[in-house]
């Protein structure tokens, strides 16, 4: 490792790093490129607006701009413009789409890190568990017959957060040894809890009243129900998640030489593994409470950014953010029309469109191995 003379700056995370060899240069110290993002924050705001004008009342997009503006101090709201479309767009739509967004970049940034953990573009927020667990905190709520409500709080999203927490510390907890958490036990610990929680909500299922079209519902994924005060819960929750996780985007692009470069390097590895876990489940297990568990937005986001623009997480965790929340947008607004005046479940749409990209990635991966 001599050779590699490097000056690092730890402090939760790696400063500065002039490695000497070109290959790390490629992947370490490419220049952040401010206007893609400002491209995908762009197109996001675009999709966005256009979601707004599509349902069961087709709403111009003018008219769209006009009353989103109108929200703005000093702006006078088109005259011409019906107070049903106001009603419609402040209260059902403009809430769902700023919801999806917001989940869609959550699952995104919690994958695109996952990925980099792992090392592993196959990886997703559901890896280790949270997805098993949420859905089981969900059902044995719907189910049991424990009330809904607790006073003006609602249990099922505390139930489905504190589930999915609660099943990933279970396996980390379990992968854990004097020597580290090898990320393969903690895959594998991951699939036996998720195993389990899928066994105890089948079981509940089994035994429940016929009509399990609300647990059913909500394990598909849904945005029917959203509201504000739901944006700025699940904002709270992910502002320290996106913090941390952006923090730590030079840390990630090390861990893709070795976790023993990393070492040599200054990083705490063990101690960077938990916080990203951590940080990864809080942004999963938050996005999932309120809207059930929506499938391939935290796979296909951050793939899809790796492969356009590289390999550099201090790029792929911001831009995956924008991916994944387009991507889910869009996805729910073809959920919320294609079939009108019903509606599918977004995860149905997600699956339609992750599932042959997963065997896409998958194939090209076995191509590239042999």
């Amino acid at each position: 490792m001599a050779e590699m003379s490097q000056t690092v700056r730890a402090s939760g995370g790696v400063g500065d790093v002039r490695p000497d060899s070109a290959a790390t240069a490629r992947l370490i110290g490419l220049r952040y490129p401010w206007r893609r993002l400002v491209f995908g924050a762009l197109v996001l705001a675009v999709a966005m607006v256009i979601a707004a004008g599509r349902g069961a009342v087709s709403i111009p997009l003018g008219d769209v701009l006009g009353v989103l503006l109108a929200g703005l101090p000093g702006v006078a709201a088109p005259a011409d413009v019906p107070e049903t479309w106001n009603t419609i767009l402040w209260q059902l739509r403009f809430p769902r789409i700023v919801l999806a967004a917001v989940v869609g970049g959550a699952l995104a940034l919690a994958g695109a890190a996952y990925q980099g953990l792992f090392k592993n573009p196959l990886a997703d927020p559901y890896l280790v568990g949270v997805a098993s667990g949420a859905g089981l905190g969900a059902t044995v709520v719907l189910l049991t017959g424990i009330p809904l409500m607790l006073g003006a709080f609602s249990l099922l999203p505390m139930a489905a957060f504190a589930g999915g927490v609660l099943a990933v510390a279970v396996a980390y907890l379990v992968a854990r040894s004097s020597q580290g958490t090898p990320l393969t036990t903690l895959i594998l610990a991951g699939v036996a809890i998720s195993a389990l929680a899928g066994a105890v909500s089948s079981l509940l299922l089994i035994r429940s009243d016929p009509d399990l079209r609300p647990v059913i519902s909500w394990l598909l994924g849904s945005f029917i129900s959203a509201e504000w005060s739901e944006c700025l819960v699940l904002i709270a929750y992910l502002v320290p998640s996106l913090g941390l996780l952006l923090g730590f985007a030079r840390v990630l692009n090390v861990l893709q030489l070795s976790q023993e470069h990393a070492a040599v390097l200054g990083v705490d590895v063990e101690k960077v593994k938990l916080l990203l876990i951590a940080a990864a489940t809080l942004a999963t297990a938050a996005a999932v409470s309120f809207n059930g568990i929506i499938g391939f937005v935290g796979l296909v986001a951050p793939h899809v950014v790796r492969r356009l623009w590289g390999d550099d997480y201090r790029f792929i965790l911001p831009m995956s953010i924008f991916v994944g929340a387009t991507f889910l947008v869009l996805a729910d607004t073809v959920a919320r029309t294609i079939a009108s005046p019903a509606e599918l479940p977004v995860g149905v749409v997600t699956a339609f469109c992750g599932a042959p990209f997963f065997l896409y990635v998958l194939r090209r991966r076995r191509t590239r191995l042999r």
